[in-house]
């Protein structure tokens, strides 16, 4: 079965000098060739506007076809043994020991305080999904850790941050099996306990059982309605559950059997405290939820821009839905700046609610006007970089290119169209087809006034007969511009070629996260 394309945001606020786009003696006087890449020339996206230099080479009539990379096993398995894998292990295992030594009698407080265990990773499993949370955490790395710090470190940052959702679903599902543990030690002894405590036990882990299984990644990733709907409400049920039986266990005293226990007893108590964060965790995105102004440009069918008002940094993404608290769907986000008048989103044309914006424009929609960190804010934290994406993905990866000079940018698509952005001194490769008809005056305006026509140069691979060479065309940027890191965000085929080509490359590269 085929995955989906994900669209997530990336950006870089970067503003350093890089040695080779230096204009002094030194580097005009340097020794060091440029690589030998395949340029044409061809209109760029103003027919008033200069063509590409004229000594560059004359196109050959069909690009050669691209050889298929050999990627060892242990390439495969490093990119599958990513850090969510990693983090969900070593919490999975430690809360599984843990599990081990209470029903072993040989750790007396989990026998004693079940409950705050319960609601503890419960409450860590919300907060890494906290978009406020997030944002803190990416502010925090970016300031503190940009440049300065050693590479291996800033691409563990970047990995750390990407992949929090391993600590989100470890701590959700040990925060249920601490629940049973709880549940079951009580029927040990129900005679001392109530029958509506016990069968509100019982309705709490049905319950959260049933928001674990709507957040799988095959659920989510393939029937994403059914996962917005189901993980939400019963995430809220499971709130609310989780109130009820965490007051119900506190204010009931099994030495006489009776409800008896005060209110300062209950507030004393850590689970009172830890549901009251998870609440907190949960509510606080959605207070920044507003139904706000929105123009949509339909420059093509497959493709609608939607521009809001104010700018954005970059590396944002936004949620956007018809109705307040119904399937949001997440897009990347154009911008040229926090300066900027408005910033936009690129939705392609495929599910439900991105087809009813094109056949039923909506003047107003949904949004979290607090928007959520995308992995590419960390872009910041490297001196030069790559963009590469697919399809609608420029949107998650134009701002990365115009907000930071000094990342390039590679972008193609399922129809086989690609570009590679280079700092403003050097030039600009799209190989594509009709860029500026599938996405409009708009995106194409962005791309002309930010990336200069005088470094644009089109491929037509319909016309040519095929796509180039990605991995080689991106092993020789990646080596002449000496940068740190690429970020991908592609389809699924697209993401798994070119992150397992980086891997056997050496070519440290974040691809789009599936198993999140």
């Amino acid at each position: 079965m085929s995955r989906p394309a994900h669209n997530d945001a990336e950006k870089g606020t970067l503003e350093i000098r890089s040695p080779q786009l230096a204009t002094n003696n030194d580097f005009i006087n340097s020794e060091k060739k440029p690589v030998d890449l395949d340029v044409f020339p061809v209109q760029s996206l103003k027919k008033d506007a200069p063509v590409s230099p004229s000594n560059v080479a004359k196109a050959p009539p069909q690009p050669p076809k691209p050889q298929k990379m050999k990627i060892s096993h242990y390439v495969h398995f490093i990119i599958w043994y990513n850090s969510y894998r990693r983090f969900f292990t070593v919490i999975f295992i430690l809360n599984f020991i843990a599990l081990g030594f209470a029903a072993a009698g040989l750790w007396p407080y989990a026998a004693r305080y079940p409950g705050a265990l319960v609601v503890g990773n419960l409450n860590f499993a919300v907060l890494m999904r906290n978009e406020i949370f997030g944002r803190l955490l990416y502010l925090f790395v970016n300031t503190c850790f940009a440049k300065w710090t050693p590479l291996y470190f800033r691409l563990g940052c970047t990995s750390t941050l990407q992949h929090l959702g391993g600590i989100h679903s470890s701590c959700a599902i040990s925060g249920i099996a601490w629940l049973i543990y709880m549940i079951v030690n009580q029927y040990k002894v129900k005679y001392v306990y109530s029958d509506s405590l016990l069968a509100f036990g019982v309705i709490t882990v049905i319950v959260l059982l049933i928001t674990m299984i709507a957040g799988l990644p095959w659920v989510r990733n393939t029937h994403h309605n059914v996962f917005e709907r189901n993980h939400r409400f019963f995430g809220w049920t499971s709130l609310f559950m989780t109130w009820v039986f965490t007051l119900l266990t506190n204010t009931y005293d099994v030495t006489d059997e009776k409800w008896d226990r005060s209110g300062g007893y209950v507030v004393r108590q850590q689970a009172f405290w830890y549901c009251m964060g998870m609440t907190l965790f949960i509510i606080l995105p959605w207070i920044c939820t507003r139904k706000v102004p929105v123009d949509i440009e339909l420059p093509s069918p497959k493709v609608a821009v939607l521009r809001f008002e104010r700018g954005m940094q970059q590396g944002l993404l936004a949620r956007i839905s018809r109705s307040m608290v119904m399937e949001y769907h997440a897009f990347g986000i154009i911008s040229e700046g926090t300066h900027a008048k408005y910033h936009y989103l690129i939705c392609g044309v495929q599910g439900d609610f991105t087809k009813s914006l094109v056949n039923d424009p909506p003047r107003k929609i949904w949004t979290r006007q607090l928007k959520f960190a995308g992995v590419s804010n960390t872009s910041t934290l490297y001196k030069r970089g790559i963009r590469i994406c697919t399809g609608t993905g420029l949107g998650a990866a134009l701002s990365t290119c115009i907000q930071s000079p000094y990342w390039r940018e590679t972008i193609c698509s399922e129809e086989s169209w690609w570009l590679i952005c280079i700092p403003p001194c050097r030039y600009l490769i799209w190989i594509g087809s009709d860029q500026e008809k599938t996405f409009g005056p708009t995106i194409s305006g962005l791309i002309h006034r930010h990336i200069g026509p005088e470094r644009l140069l089109l491929w037509d691979s319909k016309e040519r007969g095929g796509r180039p060479d990605t991995m080689k065309i991106l092993k020789e940027v990646y080596d002449y511009w000496q940068a740190e890191v690429v970020f991908i965000t592609s389809n699924y085929v697209g993401n798994f070629e070119i992150q397992h080509g980086c891997k056997a490359l050496g070519i440290p590269a974040f691809g789009t996260l599936w198993d999140f």
